[in-house]
């Protein structure tokens, strides 16, 4: 099997730099890197010019058009049997390709997706965020996982080439595009799966603030992803906004001096941090861990929110705002 990576990247040379110095680390060799410079200021091409000699590499600049159509070009560009999309801020441990390889034969797949964990080199913050976006006590735990039906999401999945050349590229560059690919290639009939063995180390957000603008965005994905495939929309994903609202209800409660309502969330705070706590054995990290875990619940419930009432209620335009790079 030769692979093709397909890497679009936006002013983000320095951690494309950590992920390609992974790739020349992978025991599984029988791959390319293609680079998509998506309209950057700061560009990549000097720094992958200097992996000429460790990767097989291409490197090619448009003006930006978003991630989603990023991957497109990458697409036509490839040379391999089988495309392995990552997101810039990744890093690989050096089996992830045998990984792969090991996982779509054994399973047969068309389509893969597969988790991403904090390595152990990964600041507090970075840990935290990612406590929240894996954790069963918060709607991470919810993604999908190889027990169900999972949607691959664009910072690790990949796909044979015969399923772009039937199904072809992303329709939308933005705004739930992977999730509505996944459901596109699901509905076309390929065998999509779970590799839980295939793991990243994702970086993430570096703030809480552009943690916060990112969940807000992936709330108004969903419902993106609702309006091209209307039965995607589940009671789960609905359950951030009832956490926002309740949150809400408890403090203005709280007010006229009934705190029945703010207890329940004072409880789960206590269980949110005491698991964090387990897993991490850092207090700090848990502390940032909770922090995180409210604020994707209420950004994510509040993105939900104001997209369904505009577009499921009002039956208003979708507007696909500019993901916050």
């Amino acid at each position: 099997m030769f692979f093709s990576i397909i890497i679009p990247v936006y002013n983000r040379p320095e951690e494309l730099a950590e992920l390609l110095e992974s790739l020349t680390a992978q025991t599984y060799k029988h791959f390319e890197v293609v680079v998509i410079e998506d309209g950057s200021t700061k560009k990549s091409d000097v720094l992958c010019a200097g992996f000429a000699q460790k990767l097989a590499i291409q490197y090619y600049f448009q003006e930006n058009t978003g991630q989603g159509f990023a991957r497109n070009a990458g697409f036509k560009l490839a040379k391999g049997d089988f495309f392995i999309i990552l997101d810039s801020d990744c890093v690989l441990p050096s089996q992830y390709l045998t990984a792969v390889l090991k996982g779509i034969a054994a399973k047969n797949l068309d389509v893969f997706g597969a988790p991403d964990k904090a390595a152990k080199n990964f600041s507090p913050l970075q840990k935290a965020l990612n406590y929240a976006l894996t954790a069963p006590l918060s709607t991470g735990g919810l993604r999908g996982n190889h027990k169900s039906t999972y949607l691959p999401r664009s910072f690790n999945m990949g796909l044979h080439r015969r399923v772009w050349e039937k199904v072809g590229g992303f329709e939308i560059t933005r705004l739930g595009e992977d999730l509505i690919y996944s459901l596109r290639m699901l509905a076309a009939g390929f065998q999509v799966g779970f590799l839980p063995n295939a793991f990243v180390y994702h970086k993430r957000r570096t703030s809480f603030l552009g943690f916060a603008r990112q969940m807000q965005f992936f709330g108004r994905s969903r419902i993106n992803v609702a309006l091209h495939f209307p039965q995607s929309l589940k009671f789960v994903h609905f359950l951030p906004t009832f956490f926002l609202l309740g949150m809400l209800f408890a403090l203005f409660m709280a007010g006229f001096g009934a705190f029945d309502f703010l207890y329940m969330y004072v409880c789960y705070a206590l269980l949110v941090s005491i698991d964090a706590w387990t897993k991490e054995k850092n207090m700090r990290i848990a502390l940032y861990a909770l922090w995180a875990v409210f604020l994707q619940h209420s950004c994510y419930g509040y993105g939900f929110l104001k997209d369904y009432l505009r577009c499921k209620i009002c039956k208003q335009p979708n507007i696909a705002h500019e993901y916050p790079k």
